[in-house]
């Protein structure tokens, strides 16, 4: 279980995502953000799989990877400093910059809603 200074859950991240973004997260714009490689190499999809409800691998390392779906694996988004560690890292990875509050709310939402 995750320190309870850093627990959270995949709902309040979506909140917290949300009220930073000004504006409410919307899973069909997640959908498209985490399948799309935005110039790049990789897409979200592309270590995570689509959907993300299933174990998957790293597209360059090939380290499998646990269904990143709330609903799929439970211990998602439950650790605050995971949370913002693995944006951090895996939108720099896809994008080369950090994710927008907008575009994690959108993530979130879409991650939220497959069940």
């Amino acid at each position: 279980m995750a320190d309870a200074a850093l627990a959270t859950s995949p709902q309040a991240q979506w909140l917290h995502w949300q009220q930073v973004a000004g504006q409410a997260g919307q899973a069909s714009r997640g959908q498209v953000f985490f399948t799309q490689k935005h110039g790049g190499e990789w897409s979200c999809a592309s270590c995570h799989g689509q959907p993300p409800t299933q174990p998957s691998r790293h597209a360059s390392t090939g380290k499998t990877i646990a269904p990143l779906a709330p609903a799929f694996h439970a211990e998602r988004f439950t650790d605050s400093a995971k949370v913002d560690k693995w944006f951090k890292r895996n939108c720099k990875d896809v994008l080369s910059r950090e994710c927008t509050a907008l575009e994690k709310a959108d993530v979130m939402a879409y991650l939220i809603g497959l069940k």
